[in-house]
């Protein structure tokens, strides 16, 4: 079988820190340069391409000193600060080699999470690959905090994934991809090809961290994979270090591990309340309001619900939990957490009696609810 990338159009590709700083010592040119190559020569095969870079607080930690990445939210988003400078400003030239304009993005949680930043962000991405620009993305860094962090680059890629709706997600990285065990360990690892992005096996086989550069691990590139197949994206985790290894995946050769989508693709708004990395509320279901949700497509009423937790307000994105409190839904909540409060377990035909006023008679409908 040839690789998922021969026929993908639109693609997002992450670097991760170890790969663009050469294990952390300093921005590694010849590195960025190679990307940009590879990139424009996909340009010119009209695939459209976005980066996710990661590399400016390894680059500020370096211009600092540190050889240790630091554990203090101010002092990261210091080296962020200080290192995007370089990181920008590398690949910009290395593009320009090719006569391609590098554009910047710079994201939070909150960019995604808010609808209509979350549009715009879309707008803005769809936009730059018109004007046949490379969009450089990276976590905003230096205004992040603990709350609105995505917490690594494999995250927000496969989250740029959703957004732009492209066909794959490579995540590139210093390891050939996904090995049965740890192969530091366990000499008889071996190499898993292909997997179906999303099989729990495979976050039990990606156990242990990744470097002290960088701060996701093979386990995230799993997460990222199974997240970014909910749009139909396929995904590839494969060694940066192989020549020339964009071009050799759309040629169709299989390098790394490939995880195969095999979910039906998700309409945009609900690939957008899939993706929420944080909700703002919990509803605890009964049996029959899950089978109601999970078998019969049906929305979601006050009756079926027995306990809440969270202060949300009307609008705002809520988990709904089955008895045993596996997430098996979310979406948005018609009513806040103190009306909520009031007419659980509730027939819809009695809301207006306990609230004095009725919004709706559903507490989600279905057409803002996605099942997980």
């Amino acid at each position: 079988m040839p690789s998922v990338l021969a026929q993908a159009k639109r693609l997002v590709v992450k670097v991760g820190s170890s790969l663009v700083t050469n294990q952390g010592h300093g921005l590694d040119h010849s590195a960025l340069a190679r990307w940009a190559e590879q990139i424009a020569e996909l340009k010119r095969r009209n695939r459209h391409v976005l980066l996710v870079s990661s590399g400016a607080i390894a680059e500020g930690m370096q211009r600092l000193g540190w050889s240790r990445r630091p554990r203090q939210l101010h002092e990261l988003q210091a080296a962020a600060a200080i290192g995007q400078m370089g990181l920008v400003q590398a690949y910009e030239s290395c593009f320009r080699t090719h006569d391609l304009h590098a554009a910047q993005i710079l994201l939070t949680h909150d960019d995604l999470s808010d609808r209509r930043r979350y549009l715009n962000a879309r707008s803005t991405l769809r936009t730059l690959l018109a004007l046949n620009t490379i969009p450089v993305i990276n976590e905003n860094d230096t205004v992040a905090i603990d709350e609105i962090k995505f917490g690594d680059n494999d995250t927000l890629a496969a989250l740029v994934t959703n957004l732009v709706e492209a066909d794959a997600l490579v995540i590139l990285t210093d390891q050939p991809g996904l090995f049965t065990r740890d192969p530091r360990r366990y000499p008889d690892a071996t190499l898993v090809t292909e997997a179906k992005a999303g099989d729990p096996e495979l976050e039990r086989m990606a156990g242990g961290a990744g470097s002290h550069i960088g701060s996701g691990g093979m386990q995230t590139k799993i997460r990222a994979a199974k997240r970014a197949a909910r749009s139909g994206a396929h995904t590839v985790i494969a060694s940066g270090r192989e020549p020339d290894v964009l071009l050799r995946l759309t040629d169709g050769e299989m390098i790394g591990t490939q995880l195969i989508a095999e979910t039906m693709t998700l309409a945009a708004r609900k690939q957008w309340l899939a993706d929420h990395l944080q909700v703002r509320g919990q509803l605890k279901l009964d049996a029959g309001a899950v089978k109601a949700l999970v078998q019969d497509g049906k929305s979601l009423l006050p009756i079926g619900v027995y306990e809440l937790s969270g202060d949300f307000e009307r609008g705002e994105v809520v988990s709904c939990l089955d008895p045993d409190g596996h997430e098996v839904a979310r979406g948005l909540v018609n009513y806040n957490a103190g009306e909520t409060r009031r007419i659980l377990r509730a027939p819809s035909h009695e809301i207006e009696a306990r609230l004095g006023y009725i919004d709706e008679p559903e507490l989600i409908h279905r057409d803002n609810l996605v099942l997980l």
